[in-house]
């Protein structure tokens, strides 16, 4: 019989065998960790890029945020994919800019069927302008209401959408994110309202640097290709003329000469283009008029990183009052 002088050795063996195994266990279970945490994070679907910046600002590490539209890709040029019906499906609260910016979303949200899902619209309160004649940037001023009629053509509704522009407007709509976000979500409260209080300071101290910035040229007639800017221009005492409603129109003839007549009673020394719009029209009628394009990001696209970043906002605006004051001649 040969002796069992190898047996501690073999218990030595199976007892570094099961270490190993523990370990990996324990490796596998902190490496789902951060899944299982995603998993329950309290989800949140945004629409389009200003709408994302504001949620991810609120949200901070409260939620997680998703845009339902890619950042490179606008409202105009939203496609719906199966995943966002998924992600809709799975939110527990949904943020839109409201005013028919986003006309796609309400059969979206009926396709989803998730009669749990809360809907923020953070045009909620905020005033709005009327859609009116070319050039008016001061168009009638009225409370926003839910009801805002329905959309004429491809042109914006009865309303302009574009509110997010004026950082003053911005500020409601933040603030009416935080207080969507903390019904929706009570126990983060604290954070909601934290975050938010950060983010519109940041926005009230941004609408006095462009207040000191654009004084002098108070009064003063800009133009850009399609009508983004009232909100803007009416903050700080402008007035926006613009060659079509929304960009996906060509622009007429009618709209190239009354345009050329603007720049030359205003003297303007550049066009408002923006970033992604390669309209040929309108570089030409720059070039016939002998001034500039330069850009002025209405924040419809981004790229991803841009859009992660809540900052993003304004830094754009800073450097979209940089090439107006260019536009004016600085």
């Amino acid at each position: 019989m040969r002796p069992l002088v190898g047996l501690p050795l073999l218990l030595r063996l199976a007892g570094a065998v099961m270490g190993a195994l523990l370990l990996a266990a324990c490796g596998a279970s902190r490496q789902n960790a951060p899944d299982a945490a995603a998993e329950k994070a309290f989800k949140v679907v945004t629409t389009f890029l200003p709408i994302t910046l504001f949620t991810r600002a609120v949200a901070g590490d409260c939620a997680t945020v998703t845009p339902l539209i890619p950042a490179s890709a606008g409202p105009h040029d939203f496609q719906a994919r199966p995943g966002d019906l998924t992600a809709l499906r799975q939110a527990r609260v949904l943020v839109k800019n409201g005013l028919e910016m986003e006309a796609f979303l309400d059969k979206l949200v009926a396709s989803a069927g998730n009669s749990q899902l809360k809907v923020i619209d953070s045009s909620r309160g905020v005033a709005t302008l009327e859609t009116e004649d070319h050039g008016d940037a001061h168009g009638k001023e009225h409370g926003h209401h839910d009801d805002h009629g329905s959309a004429h053509g491809h042109e914006h509704g009865a309303v302009n959408p574009h509110i997010w522009l004026d950082p003053l407007r911005a500020v409601q709509q933040v603030e009416t994110i935080r207080d969507g976000l903390v019904k929706a979500d009570p126990s983060c409260a604290d954070g909601y309202r934290r975050n938010a209080a950060a983010y519109t300071a940041q926005l009230k101290q941004l609408n006095s640097e462009i207040s000191d910035q654009l004084q002098p040229y108070r009064g003063k007639t800009f133009v850009a290709f399609h009508h983004f800017a009232p909100y803007f221009a009416q903050r700080y005492g402008l007035k926006a003329e613009y060659l079509v409603d929304v960009p996906e129109i060509n622009p007429t003839p009618a709209d190239l000469n009354r345009v050329a007549a603007e720049v030359k009673r205003s003297q303007l020394q550049a066009l408002l283009s923006e970033p992604q719009e390669g309209n040929r029209s309108f570089n030409a009628l720059a070039k016939d008029l002998g001034v500039k394009v330069v850009v002025f990001d209405p924040m419809e696209t981004a790229t991803e990183e841009a859009s992660r970043d809540p900052s993003t906002y304004m830094k754009l605006m800073r450097r979209n009052v940089a090439g107006l004051r260019q536009a004016f001649g600085q």
